[in-house]
């Protein structure tokens, strides 16, 4: 055997190792960024169960779930380990947006892109809050504010209106496709049978209609906001929750709501344990 075929066969064994050892990273950031989405969503519910209930006065969204780690034993480092969490989700989601594999098609390493950079938005302000600052305005100030912005733009409130009904189809599609179960084919539950397999499903139902519910209602009060010229009608999570304690059926309907968010928290974990990554 020529030097020439020893060198080539050498060169392509380090190729094919530096490929997998960068699938294992990348793996190993999908699941710890599944993990920090579902600790954020778990307290989210538990902080709107309380507001159901009436026993709890807390904002029901990221920034009230940051406030609830700090609070325990052992928070800051609770804390860093969630923006670890954050940045490695954004790592394994850039990644997915650049991969130009034959069954990547545009349109979903596009979403990808996007959840990458809402991601290091998330990792970023984790870590400013970790690291001793504050949180800023609330969220539902911070809807409100951005939203006054875009109204003052020219077709302002057009492209507010758009912005609006753009969540409304984002959540509609999250809460359809949960439906459907479309998540079952990026999950591997060969290894589960019989109940726990039907556990893992409907935590994935359930949760992500109730992820879907929230992000259509946050986007019928944005389209308001346009339609009435008033940025005061935008919400952010922790306002949308609560108004669906206003509706006929009363704080029941935030009750479940917030029991769906919680089991879609539970359901981030399960991804983060048998998601193909």
């Amino acid at each position: 055997m020529t030097p020439s075929i020893l060198g080539t066969r050498g060169r392509t064994k380090r190729a094919v190792g530096r490929r997998s050892a960068e699938k294992e990273t990348l793996t190993a950031a999908g699941r710890a960024g599944f993990v920090a989405r579902g600790v954020v969503y778990v307290l989210i519910g538990v902080l709107a169960l309380r507001i159901a209930l009436g026993s709890g006065g807390k904002q029901a969204d990221r920034q009230g779930a940051l406030a609830q780690v700090a609070e325990q034993p052992f928070g800051k480092a609770m804390l860093w380990a969630l923006v670890v969490g954050f940045g490695c989700m954004a790592l394994w989601r850039g990644s997915r947006a650049l991969n130009r594999g034959p069954r990547r098609k545009a349109g979903s390493r596009a979403l990808d892109g996007g959840r990458a950079v809402f991601y290091v938005f998330v990792c970023w302000a984790t870590a400013s809050y970790a690291a001793g600052g504050s949180q800023g305005s609330s969220g539902d100030a911070k809807s409100q504010d951005w939203t006054k912005s875009a109204l003052e733009l020219p077709y302002g409130r057009i492209l507010v209106g758009a912005a609006g009904c753009v969540l409304i189809g984002v959540g509609v599609v999250l809460a359809v496709r949960a439906m459907m179960r479309r998540f079952l084919r990026q999950l591997d539950l060969s290894s589960l049978k019989g109940r726990s397999r039907q556990v893992v499903t409907a935590l994935g139902v359930t949760g992500g209609a109730a992820r879907g519910a929230v992000f259509a209602a946050a986007g019928i009060f944005i389209v308001t906001a346009a339609v009435q010229f008033d940025p005061d009608e935008a919400k952010g999570v922790d306002a949308t929750l609560r108004s669906f304690a206003h509706t006929p059926v009363g704080p029941w309907l935030l009750a479940a709501v917030a029991a769906g968010l919680i089991l879609f928290g539970v359901f981030s974990f399960a991804s983060a344990r048998w998601r193909r990554l």
